[in-house]
């Protein structure tokens, strides 16, 4: 069965990791957290204060790791739960410097195949200026 039938969709979740790794997953300790989560849209939020380079601004890798979560995330709903998402590649783009607040990471798919999806990453500051954008291509492999 598709993880899209009848409405309804599979969202992968800490509970699903080994209890070893489940509290040392990036995105807790970078402050992301998921606030819409759709089968064509996933959107989370992150903060500017703990995620910053040395020169005050918000760092260009903690951009890189929300556009990653949210891409491994929809590539993970599409997958389902008998498959294991792998990235392939990422590409970020930094357009505008941030350095105070929250910046906000909305995740779209751009091809959604059996064993590679695509996904496009928008990050935008609490202005709703586009401060990143990503793209990120995953391998799916079924068991």
């Amino acid at each position: 069965m598709s993880p899209r039938e009848n409405g309804t969709f599979w969202r992968p979740s800490l509970s699903d990791l080994p209890r070893a790794i489940a509290d040392e997953q990036l995105a807790l300790k970078l402050g992301i957290e998921v606030i819409r989560w759709e089968p064509d849209v996933i959107v989370a939020t992150m903060p500017v204060a703990g995620n910053r380079q040395p020169m005050g601004l918000l760092h260009g890798g903690a951009n890189a790791v929300l556009a990653e979560t949210l891409g491994s995330l929809a590539a993970a709903t599409h997958a389902g739960p008998g498959g294991t998402v792998l990235g392939l590649e990422l590409s970020c783009t930094h357009h505008r410097a941030v350095t105070a607040g929250r910046v906000t990471g909305t995740c779209r798919p751009v091809h959604l195949g059996q064993t590679v999806t695509t996904h496009h990453i928008e990050i935008t500051d609490e202005r709703g200026r586009l401060t990143s954008s990503a793209r990120l291509t995953c391998l799916i492999k079924r068991s």
